[in-house]
């Protein structure tokens, strides 16, 4: 019988355990695969070549290979600025601020055990909680449905992360109409909540689900009015030029941020972004204090885990577009790197989404729809009339 996990450190031990046996039947498995497709396919590299390479080589040869394609695409995709840096910064890091800031501002401490600073591994210790939790589907669930909702909300986001650009060249896909495709699929969001909420087979995530789905017809009207105006002003829709020099969404931002002559745009985005996130004050479709979790009620494991990676995806890439739209996007000065202003505006953007958790009280399901289709509406038709002016005045 193993040792029982009594302490953070012996945990961290079990996981390194794990992953060396999976490691390890990985390559039994792999190499032999890998050698027979090689035989067909005849890939550029031969792994037992590697193993004699000296390290600079090494490094030299992936820089290389990263410059061809597929590689280029894959590594984008996967590692930067794809998938995995934004699981890594907006998930674990990016989560476990939120919680340390969330804390300090209603004088507690946070997370503190998990990890020897501030308990930074709070997160990755979450991850690993659920990665190994029971999955738990509820008797009278859509089982096929029920499974595929966290996968099209992670699908959802991973769609939009490939729209936001760090740097002119630091991006995944950058189409001619990059501001209409956002907001294409933004718009599956209501839909995937809705099927969950349906799915569940639930009166709480049902209720969680409607909300959800007024909640954000209500906003994105207002959303899609207020880039309007940044649109007419830029006189693009791509975020990043298509060629060196070219016209984009952000570099018409090289005389002055959109977030001057736009600030009502900048503001109504805000506020439909925090409708968009479902965070206070229009947590309304996941209410703990009504509807348990809303629409999220009955998932369990390493579904919710999907859940929550999406949700934070989902507020990286709200920034992301914030920054783009409004701050000038990688624009900064010369000699810091785009891709380090880009994010440092961008980390701003996501702390000041953070706040109204921690300041402010839930709204009322009439009370938003009622500022949704009224106040943020007026004011979207204002900011869009002060762009038009601009333009007519030929300030802009």
């Amino acid at each position: 019988m193993s040792k029982p996990i009594t302490t953070f450190e012996d945990f961290i031990k079990r996981i390194l355990i794990v992953i060396f046996w999976v490691a390890l039947l990985s390559i039994v498995v792999i190499v032999p695969v890998y050698y027979l497709l090689d035989s067909v396919f005849h890939f550029p590299v031969d792994l037992f070549a590697l193993a004699t390479v000296k390290p600079d080589q090494f490094l030299a040869w992936q820089l290389s290979l990263l410059q061809t394609e597929p590689y280029r695409t894959l590594f984008a995709l996967t590692v930067f600025p794809g998938f995995s840096f934004v699981a890594v910064y907006g998930t674990i890091f990016m989560g476990w601020v939120e919680r340390k800031f969330t804390a300090k501002i209603q004088l507690r401490t946070g997370p503190m055990n998990a990890g020897k600073v501030e308990g930074i591994l709070q997160n990755i210790a979450d991850f690993f909680k659920l990665a190994f939790k029971e999955l738990v589907i509820p008797e009278g669930v859509d089982k096929a449905t029920f499974l595929a909702v966290p996968i099209a909300l992670m699908a959802v986001a991973g769609g939009l992360i490939s729209l936001v650009p760090l740097s002119p060249t630091t991006y995944i896909a950058n189409p001619s109409v990059g501001a209409v495709l956002i907001f294409a699929i933004l718009g599956f969001t209501p839909l995937v909540t809705l099927m969950a909420g349906w799915a569940s087979n639930s009166k709480y995530p049902f209720l969680g689900g409607l909300r959800a789905l007024h909640q954000l017809v209500a906003f994105e009207i207002p959303m899609i009015l207020s880039l309007v105006g940044v649109v007419l002003l830029a006189g693009a829709l791509n975020l990043a030029p298509l060629s060196p020099g070219g016209a984009s969404i952000v570099t018409a931002q090289s005389t002055i941020w959109f977030i001057v002559p736009q600030f009502l745009g900048a503001v109504v985005f805000y506020c439909c972004s925090l409708a968009e996130l479902e965070r206070i004050p229009f947590d309304i479709p996941e209410a703990d204090s009504e509807l348990v979790a809303g629409w999220q009620t009955e998932y369990t494991s390493m579904p919710f885990g999907v859940f929550q990676l999406a949700n934070f995806s989902r507020m990286y890439i709200m920034a992301g577009l914030f920054t783009t739209f409004f701050l000038g996007g990688w624009l900064g000065p010369a000699p810091v790197p785009p891709e380090i202003w880009f994010i440092a505006k961008l980390t701003i953007v996501m702390i000041m989404l953070m706040l109204p958790r921690s300041i402010m009280p839930r709204l009322r399901i009439d009370m938003l729809i009622r500022k949704g289709w009224t106040m943020l509406l007026m004011v979207s038709f204002v900011n869009l009339f002060i762009a038009m002016l601009l333009i007519s005045l030929g300030v802009v």
